[in-house]
């Protein structure tokens, strides 16, 4: 009974087309259910030298079957492979798919975007240093000593004083301590603050906007504020409001909403103000003669509206289906006079 086994396996193995084929051939004689485990289970019925006998027999039969598998198997890898690599072949005649390479990050658009629309106003772009001494990131911002922003969980701190900027401001204060007024001028760049979550992160970019001049009021604020958020987001009709705030350098102080859609959902994008006199008189200025405003905006949450990105995380998770899904050309450069995204 069981060299018959061997026989009837081989017949069923020498015609096997493919390896599903030989596993179902393999479940038949080798499984739970095959002659072979039947087999198996009468050993408990015999006596020792049967048992030895039988078992023997049932192993024999066992490791013959295997190998006529296994020696079947690796023909039909084999041809399996030779089909794969026909029907995978490339046809070398056909020209390439065309594919984009080095499309411009969201956040570098939008920072271009936005240095074209404040250029509109003779606004210059001025850059500094990541890392700033306290002076510079608060004191001389008019930032109390015992004020919730210097709290080690919203700012990273160094040795020595110093910290990572925790905001652009400190490119005004040194610019305001170099060249001498009326300035007019934008800090783009990257910030950094102890926060992550899905509308944080520990580094994002900001823009901080100065205009100091003689006889600046809150109407030139406005005018700027909102022809560039008309310009930015492309839309004549946007509503726009400007609500009663409070920060260190700023007096008056403001936050600016936006509707974008008729779902009345007002969205903050922005804070800014008149530039506080002991910020000017901190940097020698005479706030009797000279006045002016600031601006600071998060480039990410300008992006995020824009674009309409979900989740903050992911300008900086690298996901190479995102990158390609926005794949702004890097010869499209944004103008007023062009159009700023295409």
């Amino acid at each position: 009974m069981l060299k018959h086994l061997i026989e009837s396996a081989a017949d069923k193995i020498a015609v096997a087309n493919n390896l599903n084929e030989l596993q179902q051939i393999k479940v038949e004689f080798l499984g739970k259910k095959s002659p072979v485990a039947q087999a198996m289970q009468k050993l408990g019925s015999l006596s020792e030298f049967e048992r030895k006998n039988f078992g023997q027999q049932i192993n024999e039969v066992k490791q013959r079957i295997t190998e006529l598998i296994q020696e079947k198997q690796i023909i039909l890898e084999a041809q399996a492979l030779e089909q794969q690599l026909h029907n995978e072949a490339i046809d070398l005649t056909l020209p390439p798919r065309p594919r984009k390479y080095g499309s411009v990050h969201p956040i570098s658009q939008a920072l271009e975007e936005l240095t074209q629309i404040f250029a509109k106003f003779g606004l210059t772009a001025k850059y500094g240093s990541s890392i700033e001494t306290d002076w510079y990131n608060f004191t001389a911002l008019n930032i109390g000593e015992h004020h919730p922003a210097r709290q080690m969980h919203d700012t990273f701190y160094l040795k020595f004083g110093e910290v990572l900027r925790t905001h652009t401001s400190p490119i005004q204060i040194r610019t305001m301590q170099h060249e001498k007024p009326p300035y007019r001028i934008i800090a783009p760049g990257r910030t950094y603050r102890s926060d992550s979550d899905q509308t944080h992160t520990p580094m994002f970019h900001q823009i901080e906007g100065l205009v100091i001049d003689k006889n600046i009021h809150m109407g030139h604020l406005k005018y700027v504020i909102i022809e560039f958020i008309k310009h930015f987001f492309e839309q004549t009709n946007i509503k726009i409001r400007f609500r009663p705030s409070f920060f260190p350098f700023t007096e008056p102080s403001a936050e600016v909403d936006i509707c974008l859609n008729d779902n009345n959902q007002w969205l903050e994008v922005l804070g800014c103000g008149m530039v506080h006199p002991k910020v000017l008189e901190n940097v020698n200025i005479d706030s009797n003669e000279w006045q002016g405003f600031a601006f600071g905006l998060g480039v990410e949450r300008l992006a995020m509206l824009k674009y309409n990105i979900k989740d903050l995380r992911q300008f900086f998770d690298g996901d190479i289906r995102w990158l390609r899904h926005y794949n702004f050309s890097a010869f499209d450069v944004p103008t007023l006079v062009g159009g700023l995204t295409k």
